[in-house]
């Protein structure tokens, strides 16, 4: 007799059913379907939708960080003090097509306010028009420079973090790699649901295809947005399960969603970390979706991981 498997919808939490409801009543058109620019205001429009209330902090400064060929990329930094604060550099998610330093911003705020540190949060160039590795580049130039002019900002340059939702979180796995390979000390990589596979083949990406806020077409159209060729994709600073050695990078804490194509890959990361001798601190959030983090005004599940993310920063940087 044929196995029949239970409807992955019935893991869901009722909240957050409730917010997949509000969705699907909504009639937003996928973003496969639109343009990058499109998909881009769509984006900007409902980023703070679920947000919880936005956090006031002491210092709230836009900065100017230059790449590698001179751009000047945007960035903001947020303390909620003054001082001398350890310093997390943020990177967001959105497929490398999508998001911003305002789709993350309340985010970022929370980060800093409840870790009592400094985030910088960057706003590395988007695909299409910036094709891999642009935002691969960009994110480490970023890096450098925040290890390199903390002093100047008032941070501490010997207490450094790197950390990024979905794309933003490939970015900081990847900027750990390289962190230790240049040795540049890093007390923490802070990945929520990072992107870490080559090729959209594992059983959650099947599972979790359709209904649960980031689509199997969504994130095709994304990464053909980001790469210039089939080649890319196997690139370890596109997939960072292809790295070919992990060991010696910085300690590690994962947030992940249980209803989230991206899960498998993220605990499969994990188990690479600890292979190679990572500290690794794993959390998976049960009955939510990707994105979840940023709906806290309706799921409980945002406002713990936003306190448990918190909570590893202030351990890495030694203020517990």
């Amino acid at each position: 007799m044929p196995t029949h498997l239970p409807d992955p919808h019935s893991l869901l939490t009722h909240a957050m059913r409730d917010v997949l409801s509000r969705i699907a009543r909504a009639r937003r058109p996928p973003f496969h379907t639109l343009t990058a620019e499109q998909a881009r205001a769509a984006y900007e429009a409902g980023a703070g939708v679920l947000e919880i209330p936005k956090p006031a902090l002491q210092r709230v400064k836009d900065l100017q960080i230059p790449a590698r060929d001179g751009q000047l990329l945007g960035a903001r930094l947020y303390a909620p003090s003054a001082g001398a604060l350890p310093v997390l550099l943020f990177f967001h998610g959105g497929g490398f097509t999508v998001g911003s330093i305002a789709t993350h911003d309340i985010l970022c705020r929370q980060l800093s306010l409840l870790a009592g540190i400094a985030v910088v949060s960057l706003d590395y160039r988007l695909a299409p028009a910036h094709k891999f590795p642009t935002a691969a580049n960009d994110a480490w130039d970023a890096l450098q420079w925040v290890a390199g002019n903390a002093a100047a900002q008032g941070l501490d340059a010997s207490r450094i973090a790197v950390g990024g939702d979905s794309a933003g979180g490939t970015l900081a796995a990847m900027c750990a790699v390289l962190a230790r390979d240049a040795g540049l000390p890093l007390a923490l990589q802070l990945l929520i649901y990072p992107g870490c596979a080559a090729h959209q083949d594992t059983p959650s990406h099947k599972t979790f295809a359709q209904g649960f806020v980031l689509d199997e077409a969504d994130i095709t159209w994304f990464f053909s947005q980001y790469v210039r060729s089939a080649a890319d994709r196997d690139d370890w600073r596109f997939a960072p399960l292809n790295a070919p050695d992990v060991e010696g990078v910085a300690p590690a804490w994962l947030g992940l969603a249980e209803c989230d194509p991206l899960v498998d890959e993220g605990v499969m990361y994990a188990d690479k970390l600890r292979m190679a001798g990572v500290a690794v601190d794993l959390e998976i959030y049960r009955g939510v979706t990707h994105e979840f983090i940023k709906m806290g005004r309706i799921i409980p599940e945002a406002r713990r991981a936003h306190a448990d993310a918190a909570q590893a920063l202030r351990g890495a940087f030694g203020l517990d």
